[in-house]
């Protein structure tokens, strides 16, 4: 999702020399297989989207796979770039590294200074890794390479896997599903989501993540890791009350309280990004409409 956003900005802008692999085409785990792409097509810019991902289920399921795979693709990529003397990369990590308890909302110099959400440790244990690889490859060999900690993400080429996705495309299918079925049958099953709603979360759509990246390769140098976010967050009650507008869902919702909540407030500070020019410009219910016809109703 975020590497076509990141694409299809570059291409926007007039930029054709684009160096692009599928994970089929070249597995970043493989230290040898990125050193080889890395001798042969000597990237000078780097943006490091690539990173195994998943909502809270596939984040507590696949605890070592989501710790080793994306600490592997991160050490590859970042070594190799300061190797083959990149002029500048940029790193996406993600706001869960934050302390679950974290104040709100969340500031840039608040990481480590508590516990993570036990859910997705090891992701943000790796993601961690990956900011701190940045900074002290910039500290030791003066290397030119920055992090930003994007918000909850959704868009174009988004997840639906009930299983292994985020918060909003999974509202999305499930709603969409039941619809369809009760036009289909006859028959209103209630929507059955997880929690108590009461979760606040904040949502960015993925290409005003693109025109963020961008404009941060373009005018930001500094050693300090940056948030990318609305400002604005939400319930997930409150979302499903959207989606389910949108959808045009008339049925009941359940809200099954045997289901985890996660962290219970994760509201990113922008200021600092916002101070150096950049803001977002897609409000949720227009980027969630755009999204919804865009992929369940062509």
């Amino acid at each position: 999702m975020v590497g076509s956003a990141l694409v299809r900005k570059l291409e926007g802008e007039g930029f054709s020399n684009l160096v692009l692999r599928t994970s089929k085409e070249l597995d970043l785990t493989d230290q040898r297989a990125v050193a080889t792409f890395f001798e042969n097509e000597k990237p000078e810019y780097v943006f490091l989207a690539a990173a195994k991902v998943g909502g809270i289920v596939a984040n507590n399921t696949f605890r070592a796979d989501f710790l080793y795979e994306n600490l592997m693709i991160q050490n590859n990529v970042i070594h190799q770039s300061y190797l083959h003397g990149v002029k500048k990369l940029l790193f996406l990590a993600s706001s869960c590294i934050y302390p679950k308890m974290s104040p709100q909302p969340i500031k840039e110099e608040y990481l480590l200074s508590g516990k993570l959400e036990p859910t997705n440790e090891p992701y943000a244990i790796a993601k961690i890794a990956g900011v701190k690889m940045c900074e002290n490859y910039n500290l030791q060999y003066g290397c030119n390479f920055i992090s930003v900690m994007p918000t909850n993400l959704y868009g174009p080429n988004d997840n639906y896997d009930l299983n292994t996705s985020h918060v909003l495309p999974a509202l999305l299918r499930k709603f969409h599903e039941v619809k369809i079925d009760h036009e289909r049958t006859g028959h209103s099953k209630p929507v059955e989501l997880w929690g108590t709603g009461e979760p606040r979360r904040e949502f960015l759509h993925v290409d005003d993540l693109a025109e963020a990246c961008y404009h941060l390769m373009q005018t930001y140098d500094g050693n300090i890791s940056l948030n990318i976010g609305t400002g604005n967050d939400l319930s997930i009650k409150e979302l499903s009350g959207i989606i389910r507008k949108i959808v045009g869902f008339k049925g009941e919702v359940i809200w099954n309280r045997d289901k985890p909540d996660g962290t219970p407030r994760k509201l990113l500070d922008v200021s600092r990004i916002n101070s150096l020019g950049w803001s977002y410009s897609i409000e949720l219910e227009e980027g969630i409409t755009r999204v919804y016809k865009d992929h369940f109703l062509k």
